[in-house]
């Protein structure tokens, strides 16, 4: 929809629809904002209204509450899903002011008690109109700065992350859910902010919450919200983190590890648009974007019966894989660099301003199986400890980018299977930075296993 409201020099005539089951009220309007500069359509249809909504060059909707068929809360509803830009003002008589309230909060740009003004009814709607413009033309301006400005928070120029931007781009100012995958450490974090802080929603709320973070009742109550005495010690209401979220985005962050009734849950909101507190049975509507991140295969997971197909679809409208750092090498040098001049700022007091160029080879020849969170980690560690202005090579931890060819030297040895594995094991676990959950779940085992691999010696023999 591209209109101009009246009150703009050289303004084409916007197209309103007036709705109401009582057609002469309905001609009535239309040809008052006829007479106003509008090309005003009048119906007493609501089935029709809902046909003729689906119009992308109808500018605004007039529509009474109350009518049979197709009531005005739901042409309200359906016109937001075609055209969540165009702007609506409700018609209501007096005794149902609270549904013109409820209007209002499922995005009703304003409501007018019968009987009211046509001039009152073309001012709103002027407003109206010149808003809904001054937003496509936000959303327009931030389109050419993002075509013309890179995303700070991606700092990266690696063509596999070159694309994760340019998705991002066109994505932000969408309302669709959006899934982020990838290992752990690959920045899911940052994209999921910038696909807020790029979008129509940048004024609004991000809220964040890891779905690993808290037990599974808290975390219900953390993301519903509950009212006091749903639970011992819930001594007062509380909104929950969708709420909190209103008009900006939920960043849903491990989502794999959610339990299946919160999956059920959560579902239901996505569905429905509605939440409902702990201890409550009022239902409040929510208007959050929904961005996912794992780090799980949910496709594996639905397959064991962990996750829910249904939830994987409503949330797997888009997905943005994230590429281990081992496959974007060329990133490497950009990100040390970009760690180290934040690092130095913390720490004013540290003499290091650069890296080497052998300490720079080291760092390329290193897998970097923490990815992007284990360079920032390690340029930290290097700022703070350094005594010169140069990082150099002696100053690199030795398994940064020789850790591959020591651990798997095997003197030209033919060694004994369980040798080799238990060689592979330890050397595994020390790429991933000694994590031992992140080293079992690499190697398809469980931590009991790798608690035996790495406590076994060459001269122990095949486990029982």
């Amino acid at each position: 929809m591209n209109v101009l409201s009246p009150s703009d020099p050289g303004a084409s005539r916007p197209k309103v629809l007036v709705v109401d089951d009582q057609l002469s009220l309905a001609e009535t309007l239309a040809d008052g904002l006829s007479e106003r500069g509008y090309d005003a359509i009048p119906t007493s249809s609501s089935r029709e209204a809902e046909a003729l909504c689906r119009d992308e060059t109808i500018s605004a909707l007039v529509t009474d509450l109350r009518m049979p068929e197709v009531d005005g809360m739901a042409l309200l509803d359906h016109s937001k899903r075609v055209a969540p830009d165009r702007p609506v003002i409700v018609m209501t008589a007096y005794s149902a002011v609270d549904s013109a309230i409820e209007s209002i909060r499922r995005g009703a740009y304003h409501y007018l008690t019968k009987p009211f003004k046509l001039d009152e009814l073309a001012l709103f709607l002027g407003r109206a109109l010149d808003e809904a413009n001054l937003r496509r033309e936000a959303v327009s301006l931030r389109r050419v700065l993002r075509d013309r400005l890179p995303m700070p928070e991606l700092v990266a120029e690696s063509a596999p992350m070159r694309a994760v931007a340019e998705l991002v781009g066109r994505l932000a100012d969408t309302d669709v859910p959006v899934l982020l995958t990838g290992e752990t450490g690959t920045g899911k974090g940052l994209v999921a902010r910038a696909l807020h802080a790029h979008g129509s929603r940048a004024s609004r709320p991000f809220v964040t919450v890891n779905c690993t973070a808290l037990p599974e009742t808290l975390l219900e109550s953390e993301l519903f919200g509950h009212v006091k005495g749903a639970f011992t010690g819930a001594t007062k209401n509380r909104a929950g983190l969708f709420e909190e979220a209103e008009g900006g985005t939920l960043f849903l962050d491990e989502i794999g590890e959610l339990g299946l009734p919160l999956q059920a849950k959560l579902l239901d909101v996505l569905e429905r648009g509605v939440v409902r507190a702990l201890g409550s049975n009022k239902e409040r509507r929510v208007d959050a974007r929904i961005v996912a991140a794992t780090h799980r295969n949910l496709r594996e997971r639905v397959q064991e019966g962990t996750f829910r197909e249904d939830l994987l679809y409503r949330l797997d409208v888009v997905t943005i894989e994230l590429p281990p750092l081992r496959s974007r090498k060329d990133d490497v040098p950009i990100l040390a660099e970009h760690f180290l001049r934040e690092a130095v700022t913390r720490h004013a007091t540290s003499p290091v301003v650069r890296f080497s160029p052998a300490a720079m080879a080291r760092l390329l020849g290193h897998p970097f199986p923490g990815n992007v969170r284990e360079i920032q980690h390690l340029v930290e560690r290097l700022v703070l400890l350094g005594r010169s202005p140069e990082i150099g090579e002696a100053d690199l931890p030795p398994t940064i980018g020789r850790g591959a060819s020591v651990a798997l030297d095997f003197g030209g040895e033919v060694l004994p299977l369980r040798e080799m594995t238990r060689r592979y094991v330890a050397w595994a676990y020390e790429q991933l930075g000694h994590r031992k959950l992140a080293t079992a779940e690499r190697l398809g085992i469980d931590d009991k296993t790798l608690a035996r691999w790495l406590a076994r010696t060459p001269e122990d023999g095949p486990s029982g």
